[in-house]
């Protein structure tokens, strides 16, 4: 396995980041200069248990608003559920993102890959062709509205705790989406020409602009 700061790299990031120096040494013949935003996935994990607190409270109190009671009863009665439903989302949720990203990318699904970060515990997609911001944008923020958002909604208007808590742990989980997205909007540049490419190994993505 290769290094990559403190992390052990499997044999598939190790491709992948072999890919991306031959796409920089491409892009860079092409006349494009490169700028890495990626986040640290400490902080990143720092910011959804953050986000959690402020989250249910918000949620639940809500719920509390429409339906004058928080169903505990309920969630205690679907916490199976809850378990399989959450676990089983998590991988929706990178497959979300591969499934956005695949739609704009230049190859389509062979652009698609999926990992599981072991230092983050974490499973991960990436997108080995470089996107148009609105397309990058768009795939990392997809499982964000689809599964933690609108299931959210959802829930407030139907009366499902169990659904709440799902959509309100999924809204967490997109912490580390938010903070990619946040990093990329605030990244100013007058270049005529700016593409977006998913960093293969690291949560985050290098900017191509001439």
């Amino acid at each position: 396995m290769a290094e990559n700061g403190t992390r052990k790299l499997t044999k598939a990031e190790t491709r992948r980041l072999e890919a991306l120096h031959e796409t920089e040494k491409r892009m860079e013949g092409q006349g494009y200069r490169e700028t890495l935003l990626t986040i640290d996935m400490g902080k990143a994990n720092a910011f959804a248990l953050f986000l959690l607190i402020p989250l249910f409270v918000t949620g639940f109190g809500a719920y509390y608003l429409i339906h004058r009671t928080l169903g505990l009863g309920s969630i205690h009665n679907g916490m199976l559920f809850f378990a399989a439903g959450l676990l089983i989302l998590i991988v929706v949720h990178e497959l979300i993102h591969g499934v956005t990203w695949a739609i704009h990318s230049e190859n389509h699904f062979r652009d698609i890959e999926f990992g599981f970060m072991v230092s983050a515990m974490a499973p991960y997609c990436t997108c080995a062709s470089p996107l148009k911001k609105s397309h990058y944008v768009t795939g990392a923020l997809m499982p964000l509205i689809l599964l933690g958002i609108i299931p959210t909604v959802v829930s407030l208007i139907i009366g499902s705790p169990v659904m709440l808590l799902l959509g309100l742990f999924l809204i967490d989980g997109a912490a580390g989406d938010i903070l990619i997205v946040d990093k990329l909007m605030k990244y100013k540049t007058d270049a005529a020409e700016i593409l977006y490419l998913d960093h293969p190994t690291e949560a985050g993505l290098v900017v191509f602009e001439r």
